[in-house]
């Protein structure tokens, strides 16, 4: 790749990044926070869903298609093998979202629509991966860049319209998923419209079958390849690993981020004098602390037996993938998305406008550094666990940002001796004990060969009939009663103790 095609790519990266950020702050205004977390989140998850595994194993066997001397590439009709998948799958996932989605969801308004619309607008852009393949193997990158470029104008400017139009007339909200739906499906038409005056509508139907035996051979080979890589991908383990991971954060974080936000914006409202902000620094210590112990004895036991939890909890064929490896990263990734939450539930409560425009610069900031070391982790051959680490450094600036802004609004309001960051910590004892355990729990793993054993013996439940296995998980089991036991009789119970006093006065 030239230096001038690289340079495209990040012109667009830099562009759809650049679009999203200012549509995002546009929209925010017009749609309603369960509307725009419907269609930022979940509905791009579904079109993203659809996408990712309709066409990427396809799109990476056919990367090792080259074009002839005379600049000719010939794969047949390989390329139209994401369509053929994407349609039942777009079918399929929609249908099953709209059957699963939660009741709060599916009682918005223009809900089954978006839907419908967002798989539609995924099939089309599906149609466009013929093209899309052939220019990206001619290094063609001009035609990818004006086609997503525009792509992205229209998506933003249909979006904000609806949005605009819906905000001005009676209709109260009703248009706003359709909004988003509008301008997702007008992003994959103005893409396939792009594609289509480069390479004209026969580009749209497969060709009559034909060819050398030596032809058809080559695309029997990529055919299989496309079929193993779609099947059996490392990004299908990615996705199942990432939905493994949120899970815990959807169930345990989102309800504490939730409390604590509304927590603070009670307690600091109107504040009545430093005791006031005392209490809240309290409150927000305590958090922290009650995370980072339960952390620490997480990161302990987590890392010690996740390898002997996932050949049961995962399919076999899962087990080949990259999915243990990400899922082992997301052990490190859960504390500190722990951390980073209530910090900016905090921040939300207690911001102004201003501090809000601020951090929005700061967060921009953030992402860069997230594609920086995401790009760099991929390079140091961390492999799709890149993105999960990236994150960790991308959530732990942001953690710097929070306690930096902690700490200045407790000074402003001359309360910042009521903080202390060092109490956020885990206690001495409770690191000893877990320091304790982390070799013990290791040791006797190398003793016996626990994970050797796991592997020899491969999945499903019969791994927990291994003697060596059960003998190793109850130690882990007595080690991590202890620990947790520790951690009650010490820091534990001062916490539930500030909790009684603070329940007790709120009630005098």
């Amino acid at each position: 790749m030239s230096g001038r095609q690289l340079r495209s790519l990040i012109q667009l990266q830099v562009l759809s990044r650049g679009v999203t950020f200012f549509l995002n702050r546009a929209l925010l205004g017009l749609a309603s926070p369960g509307a725009f977390g419907t269609a930022a989140i979940q509905f791009e998850l579904l079109s993203s869903t659809i996408l990712f595994l309709s066409r990427e194993g396809v799109r990476n066997a056919l990367l090792r298609v080259k074009p002839t001397k005379d600049g000719v590439w010939n794969v047949g009709n390989l390329s139209f093998l994401p369509l053929a998948l994407g349609v039942p799958f777009a079918l399929a996932s929609s249908l099953g979202y709209a059957r699963f989605a939660a009741h709060e969801t599916r009682s918005q308004s223009g809900f089954y629509g978006g839907i419908a619309l967002y798989a539609l607008a995924a099939v089309m852009e599906l149609w466009c991966e013929p093209m899309h393949n052939r220019a990206m193997a001619e290094m063609k990158t001009h035609i990818r860049v004006r086609a997503e470029g525009m792509g992205i104008t229209a998506k933003t400017l249909i979006t904000y319209l609806v949005l605009l139009y819906d905000s001005k007339t009676k209709l109260d909200g009703d248009l706003a998923l359709i909004a988003f739906a509008l301008g997702q499906l007008a992003y994959s038409l103005i893409l396939l419209l792009v594609y289509l005056s480069h390479y004209g509508f026969p580009a749209l139907l497969p060709a009559s079958p034909g060819g050398s035996a030596k032809k058809g051979a080559l695309q029997d080979g990529i055919f299989r390849l496309s079929l193993t890589m779609t099947l059996q991908s490392d990004q299908g383990g990615y996705a199942l690993a990432v939905n493994y991971g949120s899970l815990i954060a959807r169930i345990v974080f989102q309800p504490i981020e939730e409390t604590s936000r509304i927590r603070f914006s009670k307690m600091l409202a109107f504040p009545r004098g430093k005791e006031a902000f005392q209490t809240a620094s309290q409150a927000l210590i305590t958090i922290l602390s009650i995370q980072t112990s339960l952390s620490l004895i997480l990161l302990v036991f987590g890392t010690a037996y996740l390898p002997i939890v996932l050949p049961v909890l995962l399919p076999r064929q899962y087990l080949a993938t990259n999915a243990p490896q990400i899922l082992n990263a997301w052990v490190w990734y859960i504390p500190v998305l722990a951390l980073n939450g209530v910090l900016e539930a905090f921040i939300s409560s207690v911001s102004t406008p201003h501090d809000l425009n601020r951090q929005s610069w700061w967060m921009a900031a953030f992402s860069v550094i997230y594609m920086g070391a995401a790009i760099q982790l991929y390079a140091w051959q961390f492999g799709d666990a890149s993105l999960v680490y990236a994150n960790i450094i991308n959530l732990s600036a942001r953690i710097g940002y929070g306690m930096y802004f902690v700490s200045a609004f407790f000074t402003k309001n001359s309360a910042r001796s009521s903080l202390s960051w060092k109490s956020a910590l885990p206690g001495w004892r409770l690191c000893l004990v877990c320091s304790v355990s982390w070799a013990v729990v290791g040791w006797n793993g190398r003793k016996s060969d626990v994970y050797g054993r796991v592997a020899r013996i491969g999945a499903g439940f019969s791994v927990l009939m291994d003697r060596g296995v059960q003998v190793h998980v109850a130690i882990g089991g007595v080690f991590g009663l202890v620990c947790l036991a520790t951690w009650v009789f010490t820091e534990g119970r001062h916490h539930l103790v500030v909790a009684r006093e603070h329940a007790k006065a709120k009630a005098e």
